[in-house]
């Protein structure tokens, strides 16, 4: 056997008789004979003038001779295939000749000889020959040598005649895989055209669905016939041709046969028929789906109608709720300076009366000493000192009381309202009788409190080595008037556990547009024309094209102008008209023209309008008036809703406790992580906030932000509504205030404008009654606009940011996506403890189980696509093998020389 040692002694365990089957394997598989020996015995066996006496057993040795071909183009290498096949040999025409012999096709003379023939093997055999070789890459021409001879596949469906099921039922298995290689389903439906004219059956598969219902004691025909049936119905790309091949077998009866098997035990062809079941293509369903899908689109437009109409009254709800809460903001605004106002009178009027009780203290007590006259007493015995009284700056001595009478106890002052602080009281008056000089008058309350020393916060030590949290710090002096003056970090970190946070985010050990030049406009000069023309070629025409929009003659539209007529004059044509205003080279041109008195009809109704044009007095101011008037009512409704939205976002912002607290919560953190390294900060930028979603924990499964979420959670639960207290922030992020503010002062302009207009001309209906319908909605949008910049810059500065490199565009955002980014977090946190109960219930193992088993079928339809039969050895083999694991499915996309089968055996398959 030429083993190597190895195999040698590994064969040497082996018991005599495995020996020996080895042995006879081997021989098996020697190649015995070359390819012209079977060529030249089949060549023999199809030579008429041979038969005699001994046709008998040269019958039975064709049989052998066919089975030692078979098992020699199966195991062979492919030089030998190839040899067979060659142009000397011809061993494929061969083969099909004799198949032609073996079943019947022969001529009268012949067959009584080839029915003893096909009582053999031969037919089957000889069939499993031409199945090997369909399996080598062997090309003749532009394809397979098989595919492309004229008789091949012909005399492989006539082989359908042969009596034996088993012959029967490898036809159909070779025939249903050809159908799935390219160009193989034209091949299978000529070789059926060709059955039905040699066989003459009045309809195309007559015969097949014949012995379909006939065989029915024959499973695994059964088996292969529906799943050929099902294969070339339902493997073609054009949807129209498969209803016809459908239907081509519903005349035959197939349908009615279907429902007879219904009740078979065979669980085979129950897969198969129930496979071509859930190929069928009905058209009346599709025509059904049809009408419905239209009634459907129908519905969906009105659904989408009524979904535009409730969001235009959603949004006018908006803008009238931000109006509302713009106004509110606004009165409460104005309440607080009241309340200031007030509160510093009550300061003045509390000193006032303290002052007028200190008089009639020296009048009730007569004998009470002048303070100036008064001589030195003796030192008298220590007595408690007197309840201190208040002062006023302006008074030059202060007077005590007697020392041996006690004065009455002054009334205790009244409440401080909220939000203000109490004043220090007054030092005690001294008991002396000297002359004392005054004592400095108090500071005010403001100079107080800006003089009042920041507490110098100290680094804070931790255990471990903790990250770097990258915000924005701000320096002490940068506090003062802005939320985090409010905040007390301190105390935060007193009230939680710092250790766990420790240990979750503490630090690894470790090993320790070159800007492109300002591109300059440069304006088009105007090449006077050459000749006396009173409008430029270009400018006349666009002017044609103007004019015939308005549909006006050219004195009715210099009259509408005239007199401000707004509803003869579009606003859309107003606005082209102005683009064509008399320029001064123009007007002087036409000067020079009615200087030479020449006539007007020479000209053309271009130049006849622009004539009338250029003598309407103060052209320029009447165009600008009056497309002023034009807009100004959807510019007013445009502005309205953007001011109140910065009014409202501005101010909720602010009067947000619950948000104040967050800040203090995050600044805790943020010390707790930098102090020890960087140093205590007492506030931060906002953009900082962002900065929480960069620092991940030790093992990368949160951030920051998902931590402090979980402590607000677990121990401010008060606060983890904040976002209700904010009102309209994504809205006034995407206003540019500042573009905002130049269109009420343009406004604001064209409303001068128009007033200097009517004082000259007070006749005008129009003009005096826009500035009577508009001279409050002018007022009220100027307020609005002064109100929205003094609470956003107000509000800014409260968060520490400079209001004039902070635009709404950029402040605002911040905590859009703060909220955005906390919302998230809260989903995260809440789906983790899903998971962490799920993994601890005893059926989350079983679950798993069946998800892993998804994933791996999905991954089995992501493999790489089958290749088609031309270009790799064994396709039909393997095609025949997959569809005896997986029946066929229709596919419903674009077939691109690809096989049809299933993709879940193709990891399985070498295809």
């Amino acid at each position: 056997m030429n083993l190597p040692p190895d195999k040698m002694k590994l064969l040497s365990q082996y018991d005599n008789e495995k020996k020996w089957e080895l042995i006879c394997d081997q021989e098996r598989f020697q190649v015995k004979n070359p390819p012209s020996a079977y060529i030249q015995k089949l060549k023999s066996y199809l030579d008429t003038g041979a038969f005699s006496g001994k046709f008998k057993r040269r019958a039975q040795e064709s049989t052998q001779i066919l089975r030692e071909l078979e098992i020699s183009l199966r195991t062979n290498y492919i030089g030998w295939v190839q040899e067979f096949l060659n142009e000397e040999n011809k061993g494929l025409d061969v083969l099909v000749d004799y198949l032609a012999f073996a079943q019947c096709s022969v001529t009268r003379k012949a067959l009584r000889n080839s029915r003893i023939v096909s009582q053999k093997d031969d037919v089957h055999v000889c069939i499993m020959c031409l199945r090997a070789i369909m399996n080598y890459q062997v090309t003749a021409g532009d394809g397979t040598l098989v595919m492309n001879h004229p008789a091949c596949v012909n005399e492989i469906t006539l082989s359908l005649n042969n009596k034996n099921p088993r012959t029967k039922a490898l036809v159909l298995e070779l025939l249903a895989a050809v159908c799935l290689v390219r160009g193989g389903h034209d091949i299978i439906l000529a070789a059926f055209d060709n059955f039905k004219e040699v066989c003459g059956e009045k309809n195309r598969f007559e015969k097949l669905m014949e012995y379909f219902r006939n065989e029915d004691c024959n499973i695994d025909f059964m088996v292969a016939c529906m799943q050929f049936i099902n294969i070339v119905v339902h493997s073609v790309e054009n949807m129209n041709f498969r209803v016809f091949l459908q239907y081509e077998f519903t005349q035959l009866g197939l349908d009615d046969y279907l429902e007879k098997l219904r009740y078979s035990e065979s669980d085979k062809l129950q897969v198969q028929i129930q496979a071509y079941l859930d190929n069928i293509f009905d058209v009346g369903a599709l025509l059904e789906d049809t009408e419905t899908k239209n009634a459907v689109l129908e519905h969906v437009e009105d659904l989408q109608e009524e979904v535009g109409q409730l969001a235009e009254k959603l949004q006018d709800a908006e803008n009238e709720s931000m109006a509302k809460v713009a106004e509110l903001e606004k009165q409460l605004c104005q309440s607080r300076r009241e309340v200031e106002a007030l509160r510093a009178r009550t300061t003045g009027n509390e000193q006032v009366w303290a002052l007028k009780l200190i008089k009639m203290c020296f009048f009730s007590f007569p004998d009470f000493p002048s303070p100036s006259t008064s001589p030195v007493p003796p030192p008298a015995p220590e007595i408690p000192p007197a309840p201190p009284l208040p002062f006023t700056k302006d008074s030059s001595s202060l007077v005590p009381s007697s020392s041996q009478e006690e004065a009455p106890p002054l009334p205790p002052p009244a409440p401080p309202l909220p939000g203000t602080s109490v004043p220090p009281p007054a030092p005690p008056l001294p008991v002396s009788g000297t002359t004392a000089p005054p004592p400095p008058p108090p500071p005010p309350l403001l100079l107080c409190c800006s003089l009042k020393a920041v507490k110098i916060k100290k680094p804070i030590q931790t255990k471990f080595r903790m990250p770097i949290f990258n915000w924005v710090a701000l320096k002490p002096n940068q506090i003062n008037g802005t939320v985090f003056n409010e905040l007390n970090d301190e105390k935060v970190l007193q009230e939680l556990d710092m250790n766990d946070f420790e240990e979750q985010f503490k630090t690894r050990a470790q090993g320790q547009a070159r800007e492109l030049p300002a591109l300059k406009a440069k304006a088009s000069q105007k090449k006077a024309p050459s000749k006396v023309m009173l409008i430029e070629c270009n400018r006349a025409k666009n002017l044609a094209i103007t004019l015939r929009k308005a549909g006006l003659s050219i004195d009715g539209i210099c009259k509408a102008i005239q007199v401000y007529d707004l509803q003869s004059l579009s606003l859309d044509f107003l606005e082209l008209l102005m683009r064509f205003i008399p320029t001064e080279y123009e007007l002087t041109v036409i000067r020079k023209y009615e200087k030479e008195q020449r006539p007007l009809d020479e000209l053309s109704d271009e130049d006849q309008f622009m004539i009338k044009f250029s003598k309407i007095p103060r052209l320029a101011e009447r165009m600008n008036i009056m497309t002023f008037l034009g807009n100004f009512g959807d510019t007013v409704q445009l502005l309205l809703p953007q001011l109140n939205s910065i009014i409202a976002a501005s101010m909720s912002l602010k009067a947000s406790t619950k948000l104040r607290q967050i800040l203090e919560i995050v600044l805790a953190f943020g010390n707790y992580l930098n102090s020890s390294k960087r140093g205590a900060a007492y506030g931060f930028r906002l953009q900082s906030l962002d900065a929480l979603l960069d620092m991940k924990s030790t093992d990368r499964k949160q951030t920051l932000l998902h931590y402090i979420v979980r402590v607000i959670q677990e121990k401010y639960s008060d606060l983890t509504n904040f976002a209700n207290d904010l009102h309209f922030l994504e809205k006034a992020a995407a206003v540019s205030l500042d573009s905002v503010l130049q269109d009420v002062r343009g406004l604001q302009k064209g409303m001068e404008l128009t007033r200097k207009e009517f004082m000259r001309q007070d006749d005008s209906a129009v003009l005096k009654d826009f500035l009577k319908a508009n001279t409050e909605v002018m007022e009220k949008l100027q307020a609005d606009g002064k109100t929205a910049q003094e609470a956003y810059e107000s509000t800014v500065e409260y968060f520490g940011e400079n209001p004039k490199t902070t635009p709404p565009t950029m402040f605002f955002p911040t905590f859009v996506r703060f909220v955005k980014a906390y919302k998230k977090a809260e989903e995260d946190i809440q789906l983790w403890k899903k998971q962490e109960a799920a993994a601890k219930s005893p059926t989350h193992k079983a679950k798993r189980q069946q998800m892993d088993l998804i994933s791996e079928l999905k991954k089995k339809q992501l493999v790489k696509e089958p290749l088609i039969y031309e270009e790799k050895d064994g396709a039909i083999e393997d095609i025949i093998t997959a569809l005896k694991t997986v029946p066929f499915t229709a596919r419903t996309g674009k077939r691109s020389s690809r096989l049809f089968c299933d993709a879940s055996f193709n990891e399985e398959s070498p295809l």
